[in-house]
């Protein structure tokens, strides 16, 4: 959008003087009629046009953007404009309640984070650990058939060195035998209360029923047992529960798996290595 601005020139407008010719022309009438030369009309004076004004000086063009044009609301619409204006800006309720829970959840995460922190510079809580210290199996005939039916007692060793938690180890909890992911025997631990500082060894027996061994895996086994070298895995899944003081938690699932190596395949099978990881589920 484009406008064109004249300046106003306050100075007073240019005019234009007419001037008489000069005196020589009375001086060339006598010199005419005194050589007897023949006057030749005169030739009326075309009348001296006045100078034209030249347009006044410093025209410019200025250029505005479309979008920087503002406009002055109408007369009517000042006073609600202005009441409008000093209008303070409202908060939906949809805000308030959203700004409500995010407080109310920031205040619960601090809570819960300040009582953990008391929890454990008041207890000082460790964490279990367990290991298998003996591995007894029978029931393995590789010769005669491809059913097998093993048995395994496995003696476990459950260590508690907290000073005032206590452990209850509930019903539900499972010990399985795989053999190169084939379940070879299952069973479970015994339910009891394990106090402070407190080391439990305890002898789970494991059976298995009519467990089919392809060629390869019973070909595998008579190798490796010759060889002094047959692999396990061992899966415990075991739901306790904490006691601090007079309080307990509710379930958690301690979760232990061993791999494991042993000699032979009967009841005085020694372990030769054995790496067991530790997990817990709090929920």
């Amino acid at each position: 959008m484009a406008d064109r601005v004249h300046p106003r020139d306050d100075s007073p407008p240019q005019t234009t003087e007419f001037k008489p010719p000069p005196a020589a022309a009375p001086l060339q009438e006598e010199h005419d009629q005194v050589h007897n030369y023949p006057q030749s009309p005169t030739k009326p004076d075309a009348p001296q046009s006045e100078k034209p004004v030249s347009p006044p000086r410093g025209t410019y063009v200025i250029q505005i953007p479309k979008d920087q044009v503002y406009r002055v609301p109408p007369t009517e619409n000042a006073k609600r404009y202005e009441r409008l204006s000093r209008r303070k800006p409202s908060r939906s309720p949809c805000c308030c309640c959203l700004c409500w829970l995010l407080a109310l959840l920031t205040a619960f995460v601090f809570l819960i984070g300040v009582a953990a922190a008391v929890f454990y510079f008041v207890f000082r809580p460790e964490s279990p650990d367990y290991s298998v210290e003996r591995l007894s199996i029978s029931g393995f005939n590789l010769t005669s058939s491809r059913w097998v039916s093993p048995e395994f007692d496995v003696t476990v060793r459950a260590n508690n060195p907290n000073d005032k938690i206590g452990i209850y180890y509930k019903k539900g909890s499972s010990v399985d035998v795989y053999y190169d992911s084939v379940k070879m025997a299952t069973g479970s631990l015994p339910n009891f209360y394990q106090g402070t500082n407190n080391v439990t060894v305890f002898v789970t027996p494991l059976k298995g029923s009519a467990v089919e061994l392809t060629s390869r895996d019973r070909t595998a086994m008579i190798d490796e047992a010759s060889k002094g070298r047959v692999p396990f895995k061992l899966a415990l899944r075991a739901p306790v529960k904490i006691k601090v003081g007079p309080v307990e938690t509710w379930e958690i699932t301690v979760k232990v798996d061993c791999d494991i190596t042993v000699d032979n395949l009967t009841a005085a099978a020694e372990i030769g290595s054995k790496k067991c990881d530790y997990g817990v589920d709090l929920w």
